[in-house]
């Protein structure tokens, strides 16, 4: 789908405020509400909109340890990628990982209730054999950036008129 100016700024409008009216998109998108509405909905079709979601401050509900983990696996096969990446993806207290290239096979991040229960998790992990040969845990001291709204206007190539 190629996005235009108009699509760029239903974008940048919804990201900061996913609870934003019809009418205040239409305002800041350039055009009426219902043709407005017909792109956002579009947007969603196509998959460029996957969801509304509330950004919620944690540590002010409960105690909360950041951790970053490296994990290097032994083995390189993709049955080894597959099944380390389904445990991932069901384990709630691993909020986010990337595969990389370089030195290390992944990243997570960890939210835990505290060190103790990081390790619990990191113990479990490793009593599934799931070929886990090194890894290597960063707490998060302190939060310096940390962006929900993507930069669109820089990311992407510029857009056709709208």
């Amino acid at each position: 789908m190629k996005l235009d100016a108009i699509d760029l700024r239903i974008l940048e409008a919804i990201q900061a405020d996913g609870r934003i009216t019809k009418l205040a998109l239409a305002e800041k998108a350039g055009l009426s509400p219902t043709p407005c509405w017909l792109r956002l909905r579009k947007l969603e079709k196509a998959g460029i909109v996957t969801g509304y979601h509330a950004r919620i401050s944690l540590r002010r509900v409960a105690p909360v340890t950041s951790v970053m983990m490296e994990v290097t696996l032994a083995n390189h096969r993709q049955a080894d990628f597959e099944r380390f990446e389904k445990v991932v993806a069901a384990t709630p207290d691993i909020v986010a990982c990337w595969s990389v290239g370089g030195g290390v096979d992944y990243i997570l991040k960890i939210m835990a209730a505290d060190i103790d229960a990081y390790q619990r998790l990191v113990d479990s992990l490793l009593d599934r054999e799931l070929g886990i040969d090194r890894y290597f845990t960063y707490i998060v001291t302190k939060t310096v950036k940390e962006e929900t709204v993507l930069p669109l206007a820089s990311l992407l190539p510029s857009p056709e008129p709208g």
